[in-house]
């Protein structure tokens, strides 16, 4: 071992730090998650010296005077919606996503946009060269503006850059090449991310910029990295989609300065990304006709209602333990919906194999989707379509009632929108529904009448 470097182990879950390794986290309860790293002991004592010599002092809430928040539009209203209404100065946003997803495209076309704004922007990036980054940059179109590229990883460099070109915006792809010449471990480690998150942190509060970084993904889904990096930044994006197909969602799951119930979406093509306006007519294109088994459901994303085509089928088993098979939603949901019908219905599915699908690959677990389930299955299962016009929303309890869901005047809306003439939903929902000319609403109290009706 290096002399003055101890070995120090860190979850590479939630950074939690241990003198000696243990199969299980005692912070995040994790197994096998510990990697040793080796730590200079100055560098560590010194940074602990600064912290105690801090010498801010305490406020009482009346001495704290609240400024407007302003902030900056991107260019883009779907990825305003997410961020909570647009760029807040001095931000610090974190963007994880698979590889290949469209990470980096969507950044480059921020980047773009406020350029064109005369925003001044520098582009950070420590995977590509500046040849491969203006490859892309001609594919997306033209640029024009105060726009800056830069490839360097090493930290101490970039803030002197920074410091320099004193910009308004900083993207950083990505924050697992970053290294900070203090820590002796590699790029990508644990004290590695950690630290280099906390300069970044450092420089876009001290100086106001707003700082984008771009995290790698594990195979679970989640950022690469201590936990804790997801509790430094104020905003955690998650840019999904099945990489095979062409549209993308951008999910928010951490926002300090907004809901986090907002998506965008966007559409992948040739010359880069494009905004989904209307994802509802969006996921219903090719929805087949007076077939059985499909229903058009109403989910809501936020403030944002999303018409979604929910299939179903159903066939006799030729096994003798029947497969049940969710794509787009819970399994042990569609398990659950199945045994309401065979209880309160009486109807025998025991044998038969049934398989539930969300059209389009997006993938919903709002308990509004409930009914639609329930009508797609029994749809299926009888063999008789219904109308093609016809749309539904509600929760299904398991005594067989459709329960109250919220925001029923905005689903409405959306479904008289595009062009749907029949809304079947909870009866408990008519009272908060303001005019609905143009539409026939069917409020329903249970399954049974639901099913009867249809």
């Amino acid at each position: 071992m290096a002399k003055g470097k101890a070995a120090v182990y860190f979850c590479q879950s939630c950074g939690y730090e241990s003198s000696k390794w243990m199969g299980q986290c005692p912070g995040c309860h994790e197994w096998n998650t510990f990697v040793e790293e080796l730590v200079d002991k100055k560098t560590a004592a010194k940074a602990g010296k600064k912290q105690v010599e801090s010498k801010a002092k305490p406020q009482t809430l009346d001495a704290i005077e609240l400024r407007k928040e302003h902030r900056m539009t991107s260019g883009m209203p779907e990825l305003d919606r997410v961020l909570g209404g647009g760029i807040v100065p001095g931000s610090m946003v974190l963007v994880g996503g698979d590889p290949g997803i469209g990470k980096s495209t969507l950044l480059l076309q921020v980047c773009k946009n406020l350029a064109d704004q005369h925003v001044s922007v520098l582009y950070i990036s420590g995977e590509e060269s500046l040849q491969q980054i203006k490859i892309r940059a001609q594919r997306i179109g033209n640029f024009t503006g105060d726009l800056k590229l830069l490839c360097e990883t090493n930290l101490e460099d970039i803030r002197q850059t920074i410091d320099m070109e004193k910009p308004q915006i900083v993207v950083i792809d990505s924050i697992q090449t970053m290294y900070n010449e203090d820590v002796s471990s590699a790029p990508g480690s644990v004290s590695q991310v950690r630290e280099s998150t906390a300069t970044l942190l450092q420089i876009a509060k001290g100086s106001g910029v707003t700082v984008f970084i771009v995290g790698h993904v594990t195979k679970e889904g989640v950022v690469a990295g201590p936990r804790v990096l997801e509790h430094m930044v104020d905003t955690v994006l998650y840019f999904e989609g099945d990489r095979y197909a062409s549209y993308r969602i951008l999910r928010g799951v951490k926002n300090r300065f907004g809901s986090t119930n907002e998506i965008g979406v966007f559409e992948m093509r040739g010359d880069g990304l494009r905004e989904v306006e209307n994802p509802s007519e969006y996921m219903l294109s090719g929805k087949p006709e007076n077939a059985s088994g499909s229903v058009v459901a109403c989910s809501m994303e936020g403030t944002r209602p999303i018409l979604l085509e929910i299939q179903a089928l159903v066939c006799h088993s030729n096994f003798g333990i029947p497969r049940r098979t969710a794509a787009g939603t819970d399994a042990n949901r569609v398990n659950l919906l199945m045994a309401v019908l065979e209880k309160r219905l009486n109807l025998k599915m025991s044998e038969c194999d049934a398989y539930v699908n969300i059209a389009g690959g997006i993938r919903m677990n709002e308990p509004a989707i409930d009914l639609g389930i329930v009508l797609a299955i029994v749809s299926s299962f009888k063999n008789r379509p219904i109308d093609e016009k016809t749309i539904c929303f509600g929760e299904v309890g398991l005594s067989g009632e459709v329960r109250a869901v919220s925001m029923p005047s905005q689903r409405v809306a959306e479904a008289k929108k595009l062009g749907f003439t029949t809304c079947m939903l909870p009866r408990v929902c008519m009272d908060g529904l303001q005019s609905t000319d143009g539409i026939r609403l069917v409020p329903v109290s249970n399954v049974r009448e639901a099913i009867d009706i249809i």
